[in-house]
């Protein structure tokens, strides 16, 4: 699938050039969007192999879930490990394996941040606006924000808080698991990303599209 980017920029920059970008790219993020369109879902995740990050990308029919296609690109590593500026090493290798699926999709769901971000633009968020398509972060860790105990029963939730900001929510996606981070990435609101997730989830923690993707990513070289 052709990625054409509506603001684009420079991968090889230094940090503060960095932080820069993203300050100017968060004033694009759009809060709002449902499901309503949604026909396929596009699972990302990026892991990291050496000096290679490896990103794969699994396409699934929605609501179905059945798996329409599997695409993996591998990139050089070029920027430093620096928390809140993670998707400048994820970057390129995500664009890369969007750039070999040869399936349309109607939403990212990144196996990442959203806006539940330092500066409100982790990789989900990025994607998003580069691409300016809808997109949804489901992290399986925390990077900002505080929240009060999740319930045990699969789909409980909570507000993910930063001051008294809503920057995402904590969803239990199965009982017995630890729950996921998810947050609004671009062109959807946060209750349709929670009902992506969960819509998205059989029988496992993660959503289907990603946890296929994280294996894909974490494997040997291919």
């Amino acid at each position: 699938m052709t990625v054409v980017l509506k603001h684009a920029h420079r991968w090889d920059v230094s940090p503060p050039e960095a932080v820069r970008i993203q300050e100017e790219l968060r004033q694009y993020v759009v809060p709002a969007g449902s499901l309503e369109a949604v026909r396929a879902v596009a699972g990302l995740d990026v892991g990291f192999h050496g000096d290679l990050a490896k990103a794969a990308v699994a396409v699934y029919s929605f609501p179905a879930l059945e798996l329409l296609h599997e695409a993996v690109a591998e990139r050089p590593v070029e920027f430093p490990y620096i928390p809140g500026l993670l998707s400048f090493r994820e970057g390129p290798a995500a664009l890369a394996a969007l750039e070999k699926s040869t399936v349309s999709w109607d939403v990212l769901l990144c196996d990442a941040q959203g806006i539940a971000h330092p500066r409100r633009l982790g990789l989900a968020s990025h994607l998003g606006v580069l691409l300016d398509r809808p997109s949804v972060g489901c992290a399986k860790s925390r990077l900002i924000g505080e929240h009060a105990p999740v319930g045990e029963a699969a789909g409980s939730q909570v507000p993910l808080l930063s001051g008294d900001e809503v920057v995402g929510a904590v969803v239990r996606t199965r009982q017995g698991a630890r729950p996921v981070y998810v947050s609004i990435g671009h062109r959807i609101d946060l209750a349709s990303a929670i009902e992506l997730v969960l819509a998205c989830t059989r029988g496992y923690r993660l959503p289907e599209p990603t946890r296929r993707a994280h294996l894909l990513a974490s494997g040997g070289r291919g």
